[in-house]
């Protein structure tokens, strides 16, 4: 089973990338980028983060058996981010 970070939906194949709860144990819901000793790193709306995520389109698309335009690229994060742990019942 594939764990996705709860708050920008990337992928978490391994510990590497869990980020960290305030006690310093691994945080299993949320990526290293997103959440540093039991806080996000960026204070934000769904809209926004889908903005910041956009910005690693052509990295996702190196290894995308189907790339994705700009414009599929968030329609699909606006259909998928709302549940994620983050954002559900938010949006």
């Amino acid at each position: 089973m594939e764990r996705y970070c709860q708050s920008c939906g990337m992928p978490m194949p391994t510990n590497d990338y869990l980020g960290t709860n305030a006690d310093g144990s691994e945080s299993t819901d949320y990526c290293v980028y997103c959440f540093e000793e039991g806080k996000f790193n960026q204070n934000c709306t769904m809209d926004e983060m889908i903005e910041h995520c956009i910005g690693f389109l052509d990295e996702f698309n190196q290894n995308a058996d189907h790339p994705l335009s700009k414009e599929e690229a968030i329609d699909n994060m606006k259909k998928f981010f709302p549940t994620l742990k983050r954002w559900k019942g938010t949006y």
